[in-house]
């Protein structure tokens, strides 16, 4: 009996067609060790024998909390090649946020990066009565009954019969449960997006479709894993296609192993993308005389050659490779991005600016649009076929249209099979086979371009209904702002709150010989900001002007509560802490 085409099958498949080819790489005393394909596919093999071994059933769920690291993905894929589906958590919950998903997933292995999420478990163990073990990472151990080490782990898989194995691999069905994505909770408590093999089997082909990955490519993993963007280009994506993965030290060491590393496939969210503009811009400045006009040039001829390459064309004219020589192939490899061919920003949106900025320097970024609910992609910027400022076109296979009210609607093959124990929230979201994205779009010439988040939209005192989306990115312009959150809900004008980012800030600092701990009141930045805003105003109408804003004493965080890991902002917390700032700022009226 053939099995049916899921991701465990493919890694088995993989495993045969190149077994001795490097499938993924990890820095050790530094220096970057592989393992096979083979080898891979014998962990995932002793691993989902190992949850066989502890009594795990199909159709139950593991939970995995950790850093990117091979044991993510081995314990991810046996999860799934044993029945089961495995949730993701993020490192930066707190133990409350980690026991409400091992307790609502009911898993009963949940498997841990080192000490300190282990204790996060642990302390809430008394609530988690379906909790059997808790497997520790290769590095760490713990003196508890109640956990194992990797090593113990993948030992309790040699006393089961690989025909077992086969057994629960060739069991499985299209339709059936894969993958638990969790919601990172900007409207309330994270709920379970239902990912099925079929969905993720379809999709990673459809990713493989989008970027052209092949064996002969690799990427950095760097992102949580968490998310189904980094679980594509780290797991299904990579095992589909047999290309490579390095597995990063951290987002401390992102930089240096870019560098290292230079992938062919690089998918950054917003921020990443931001903070190498913030870097690259400012060196860029700084140029004088005849460096600055060469740079200024050469600028000019990345974003004409990106232009050419929207219109699938290549260029290849005199200037183009003399810029390239000269600008392009000395910036890039400092960037750790000389070998990309295909670079992604995707989870949030991300300025025009940015992308303008590096396609001047023959860098075009591609805009991915989509949601955890259809396993990622919704629309993409094709090379050869793109458009900055919109989120590209409905990839194929995946329908999408507009609503009466602007939201976006998706239906296809990656569409997930609702929310885990949720059958009203499903209900929702799920009507005749269409996603309700919740986000608002339109379709021009066949692009699609995101205007707002039905949930985020301000209604004014007025009645004006506002979508604060452009408005920030535009205040997020300013190489200071970190974030941007825009108030005006019930509210008679429009005002923002901003905190500066700590990187820019401590730099801007050091050049000016200013205190860190006094910027948000300091004059010169904020009259810079002002000046911002006030081009932003003459840009909209004037009842999406911002008429004031306060700068905030600290940066928003993931820590502090205000922003999601996927580093989407939580608007009624934020509200709800910054609710003196924001009163402030609307006691005296408009000025």
């Amino acid at each position: 009996m053939k099995a049916h085409d899921t991701i465990p099958a493919r890694l088995l498949r993989q495993a045969e067609i190149r077994p001795t080819a490097p499938a993924y790489y990890v820095r050790e005393g530094g220096i970057w060790k592989s393992t096979s394909w083979a080898q891979y596919a014998s962990l995932v093999r002793r691993a989902a024998k190992a949850l066989i071994a502890l009594g795990f059933e199909p159709g139950q769920c593991t939970s995995i909390l950790g850093q990117n690291r091979p044991e993510w993905c081995v314990f991810h894929v046996a999860t799934m090649a044993a029945g089961g589906a495995a949730a993701g958590i993020y490192t930066t919950n707190s133990p409350e946020e980690v026991a409400y998903i091992v307790h609502h997933s009911e898993s009963p292995v949940v498997l841990v990066e080192n000490e300190s999420q282990w204790k996060k478990v642990a302390a809430k163990r008394a609530e988690l009565p379906k909790l059997k073990h808790v497997v520790l990472m290769s590095g760490t151990q713990v003196d508890d009954p109640l956990a194992l080490t990797w090593e113990q782990f993948l030992a309790k898989g040699d006393s089961v019969d690989d025909a077992r194995f086969d057994q629960r691999l060739h069991a499985l069905e299209p339709g059936g449960l894969a993958s638990l994505i969790y919601t990172s909770g900007t409207t309330g408590p994270p709920k379970g997006v239902m990912l099925t093999h079929a969905n993720l089997a379809w999709t990673s082909l459809c990713a493989i479709d989008m970027t052209g990955m092949s064996p002969a490519d690799w990427t950095l993993s760097y992102l949580p894993l968490s998310h189904i963007a980094e679980q594509m280009f780290t797991i299904h994506g990579p095992i589909s296609a047999g290309s490579r993965v390095y597995f990063s030290e951290g987002i401390q060491a992102l930089r240096e192993n870019l560098k290292e590393v230079q992938p062919t496939v690089f998918f950054g969210v917003p921020r990443v993308w931001e903070k190498f503009y913030a870097a690259v811009s400012g060196k860029v400045g700084s140029a004088t005389g005849l460096k600055a006009k060469l740079v200024t040039w050469a600028l000019e001829v990345g974003k004409r050659a990106t232009t050419q390459r929207s219109f699938g064309a290549t260029p290849d004219d005199f200037e183009y490779r003399l810029a390239k020589k000269l600008i392009y192939d000395k910036i890039q490899p400092e960037l750790g991005l000389s070998n990309a061919r295909i670079m992604v920003s995707g989870a949030a949106p991300i300025a025009k600016e940015v992308l303008e900025f590096f396609s001047g320097l023959d860098l075009p970024i591609l805009e991915v649009y989509g949601q955890s609910e259809d396993c990622g992609p919704t629309s993409f910027n094709f090379p050869g076929d793109f458009r900055f400022g919109s989120v590209g076109r409905p990839v194929p296979g995946i329908e999408v249209k507009i609503a009466d009210d602007g939201e976006i609607l998706v239906k296809g093959p990656n569409v997930f099979a609702g929310y885990y124990k949720e059958p009203k929230a499903t209900a929702e979201t799920l009507v005749d086979g269409w996603l309700y994205s919740g986000d608002l779009g339109e379709l021009r010439g066949g692009f699609l371009h995101i205007t707002g988040r039905k949930k985020d939209i301000l209604i004014t005192a007025g009645g004006k209904n506002i979508a604060p989306k452009n408005l920030e990115g535009d205040i997020k312009q300013h190489p200071l702002v970190g974030e941007a959150v825009v108030i005006g809900d019930r509210k008679p004008y429009l005002t923002a709150l901003v905190s500066l980012d700590p990187e820019a800030l401590a730099a801007y600092c050091q050049e000016k010989g200013l205190d860190p701990a006094k910027a948000s009141a300091d004059a010169t930045i904020r009259a810079s900001i002002q000046a911002t805003i006030d081009e932003m105003n003459r840009k909209v109408a004037r009842v999406e002007s911002v008429k004031k804003f306060t700068i905030l004493a600290r940066p928003l965080s993931i820590e502090t509560g205000e922003l999601t890991p996927t580093m989407k902002v939580k608007r009624k917390v934020v509200n709800e802490k910054f609710v003196a700032e924001i009163d402030a700022m609307y006691a005296s009226g408009e000025d």
